[in-house]
């Protein structure tokens, strides 16, 4: 619980559009009211539906028209304006470095962050749990914009074809339905969020797919000088999947990757405070991939993914941050 707070409603909470974004918002409002029930049945929050920049072009890769932070550019316009209070992320598609005024206030505890294969029809047959890459068929053509996914898919299996494919879930499922691409990978955390995990014919397990940095956390975003809303959230801050999104948002952060740039990140706490913290960077045609992997203490998190990414950006090939 925390103690009551004095302010105009309706509070704005900017997110974006999208059918996953608007659950993820909403997911988050159900635990600020838990937590503040003096709002319950006051209309104190009121949705601010922002198209990004992001949403807006689909027919071109992130890296060619300005990178992931176009998902949160008008959002955080809007917040550094006065239009928005607080604002709701796929901390995944959060840029490391925050525009000045703007500070990440909480995370909320994060969903499996795994990567899914959903396969075209016809394909279950091949499915084999123990090689779950081999249910795709040979020269198949995977729909994805994630240089990330694709490096990997290609270190693994070269006769793949890439074929780019944005969208919301519902769009890049249908691009699947339809026969458009053989098959396309998503996060199971939307699918779940969705109740739509039925879609997903096969989870990854991070040792064949590593996770993007943060994939399956909610961050929201506030005003740096906000001190009344930043103790709010600090009531339902999830500080496990703080820790674990300290430790990725460094490596990510000390790579200085571009969406240009595979990588991926990976951090779970481990017993007596210790944290196991993987992290990857590749070519995006998958002909150099390097792997590491390192523990420590949960209390250094932000320090083992810099010092980790560090060592990944001297360990790889300058062209890998063309």
């Amino acid at each position: 619980m925390v103690r009551p707070h004095h302010r105009n409603l309706p509070m704005m909470v900017g997110t974006r559009a999208s059918p996953l974004a608007l659950y993820q918002t909403r997911h988050f409002l159900s635990l600020i009211t838990r937590f503040c029930p003096l709002m319950r049945g006051q209309d104190a929050f009121q949705e601010h539906q922002i198209i990004t920049s992001g949403d807006a072009i689909q027919s071109r890769r992130l890296a060619e028209i300005g990178g992931k932070g176009l998902f949160a550019k008008e959002i955080h316009e809007a917040l550094l304006d006065g239009r928005c209070d607080f604002a709701v992320h796929s901390l995944k598609d959060l840029e490391t470095e925050l525009p000045p005024g703007i500070v990440l206030a909480c995370v909320l505890e994060r969903e499996d962050p795994r990567d899914a294969i959903i396969l075209g029809a016809g394909m279950e047959d091949a499915i084999d749990p123990s090689n779950p890459l081999a249910a795709l068929p040979q020269g198949a053509l995977i729909g994805t914009s994630s240089v990330r996914r694709q490096a990997q898919l290609l270190a693994a299996r070269p006769d793949l074809r890439i074929g780019m494919l944005r969208g919301n879930v519902q769009t890049r499922l249908s691009r699947v339905h339809g026969g458009h691409v053989s098959a396309t990978l998503l996060a199971i955390a939307g699918l779940k969020r969705l109740e739509m995990e039925r879609e997903a014919d096969l989870v990854l397990e991070p040792e064949i797919m590593v996770p993007a940095a943060c994939q399956g956390i909610i961050g929201v975003t506030v005003r740096e000088d906000d001190d009344e809303l930043r103790e709010m959230l600090s009531a339902i801050e999830h500080k496990p999947s703080r820790i674990v999104a300290d430790a990725e948002r460094a490596l990510l952060g000390a790579l200085d990757g571009s969406c240009r740039t595979p990588i991926g990140a990976y951090a779970r706490l481990l017993p007596d405070n210790q944290l196991r913290l993987t992290g990857l960077i590749a070519r995006a045609d998958g002909s150099f991939i390097l792997k590491r992997e390192v523990v420590g203490q949960a209390r250094d998190a932000a320090l083992l993914g810099r010092e980790l990414g560090l060592e990944l950006g001297a360990d790889s090939p300058a062209d890998v941050f063309g």
